[in-house]
């Protein structure tokens, strides 16, 4: 197989400056890039549009932000990191006080010398990321501060890339990342790359068995809006993979579908097995990427992922710190060599057949049993924040499976509560008892998400 150690370095030094978020000119900018390597088709999804029970926000672009003395000498600015700006902060032209300022400062509770990544995608706020020392300083020299922000908010359009590549079966294979951080190396840069690389090679596939469906989504919101666009395709799909994390110093690790003992699982283990690589299993949870949409009850895609370095896992992970030197161009290409024998295992086995989990049940007997509910929302995830349910600040590390926290109980409830399986259940699976999690049932009960059946 082709080394491409080269073309990726050329392309993470052109690539890694690009200020992204879920929409504007970045994401367009990076996908006509992307588009060197592979045919991808870019689509625009308009302000104001509905996809389930998000809305496509309006279009955010940046073109400077800097907090400076009165004398006019920058302390913190957004040309030198893009990372200091809160994703889309609105604009702002004013003067402050250090008591006003701190509170629309972020720094790293851990990391002293990295900038945190934070985002206020749905509540017009704006703020800055910075370091611990910049922190120290702005408090010394408590102000008057002048704060610019010269960004834009309006009507516009969200903005994904496709590549569909059929083959000889019209069963589809699902292939996506994200594209919506700015300058962070592994956590998103990496795997679009990856992807990108990945679907150049099943272009150039000569009798390809499987039908390929390749997505480069702003995370969450782009994937929403992607099953929302096609719905009736994604519902057909019965597995793929989700792409991110790839090119860290870390060991090799992988996480499983949702259902544990699917064909892309063993497969996955086959693969690192064979290129004798010692790996990091990694469960299913409902954090993390676009599987949160994917595996959700309308669409059940079972979605693996081969990573270096997991999200949440290693210590610069969104902050400023992971850059182009804890990104290597080599190990994005060990790691996409491992995609490609996994494509290669998976040609070689297409007449398994569509194997996409089917929700028909008999309901016989539970009268007498724990309460059933049922997910209101089955078609991706619930907008918990516009039920507030949701913290307003995005960016923030989260657990993946924690009883103790009630966001993650009710994320957990949302995948789980689809008609059919019982509290009781429900309750073994999250390993608490039955009586810990009524309150929050009765909470989205209240909220119109559940209903009792």
């Amino acid at each position: 197989m082709a080394d491409h150690t080269d073309e990726i370095n050329q392309y993470l030094s052109r690539l890694f400056p690009i200020c992204r978020s879920i929409t504007g000119e970045g994401n367009r900018q990076t996908l006509q890039i992307l588009s060197e390597i592979a045919p991808i088709i870019q689509h625009e999804v308009p302000s104001g549009k509905q996809v389930y029970d998000w809305m496509i926000p309006d279009e955010w672009n940046i073109r400077d932000a800097w907090i400076a003395t009165a004398g006019g000498r920058h302390l913190v600015d957004f040309q030198e990191n893009n990372v200091h700006i809160m994703s889309y902060s609105e604009p702002v032209k004013t003067s402050m006080e250090w008591s006003e300022l701190k509170l629309h400062l972020h720094t790293h509770s851990e990391l002293s010398e990295g900038i945190p990544y934070r985002t206020t995608y749905y509540k017009r706020n704006w703020g800055f990321c910075i370091t611990r020392a910049q922190y120290d300083d702005l408090k010394k020299l408590k102000g008057p501060f002048t704060i610019v922000i010269d960004s834009e908010l309006k009507p516009g359009s969200l903005t994904y890339g496709e590549c569909l590549l059929p083959g000889l079966s019209p069963q589809e294979i699902l292939i996506s990342c994200y594209i919506c951080h700015p300058s962070m190396a592994n956590d998103s840069l990496s795997g679009m790359l990856l992807t990108a690389f990945l679907a150049n090679h099943l272009n150039k596939m000569e009798g390809r068995q499987w039908s390929y469906r390749v997505v480069f989504v702003p995370e969450t919101i782009g994937a929403i809006a992607y099953c929302s666009a096609n719905e009736k395709a994604m519902k057909q799909i019965d597995m793929g993979f989700v792409i991110t994390t790839v090119g860290g110093p870390g060991k090799i690790g992988y996480k499983q579908s949702w259902q544990k003992d699917h064909v892309i699982n063993k497969m996955i283990e086959e693969v690192l097995s064979a290129a004798e690589q010692d790996f990091i299993t990694y469960p299913f949870d409902i954090h993390g990427s676009d599987e949160r949409q994917y595996s959700s009850q309308g669409f059940r895609i079972n979605v693996a992922t081969i990573c270096k370095d997991k999200y949440y896992e290693y210590p610069f992970y969104h902050t400023s710190l992971d850059d182009l030197s804890f990104v290597k161009a080599e190990h994005i290409n060990s790691t996409l060599m491992l995609y490609l024998q996994l494509i290669k295992k998976l040609e070689r086995h297409s007449g398994f057949g569509n194997t996409h989990f089917s929700q028909e049940f008999e309901l016989e007997g539970k009268e007498n049993q724990s309460p059933v509910y049922r997910n209101l929302y089955p078609n991706c995830e619930v907008m918990l924040s516009k039920h507030g349910l949701y913290p307003v600040t995005g960016g923030r590390m989260l657990p993946g499976k924690d009883p103790r926290e009630e966001l993650d109980v009710i994320l957990w409830l949302l995948f789980y509560c689809d008609g059919f399986k019982s509290l009781k259940d429900i309750a073994v699976e999250l390993e608490v008892d039955e009586s810990s999690i009524f309150p929050v049932v009765q909470r989205l009960v209240q909220k119109g998400i559940l209903v009792n059946v």
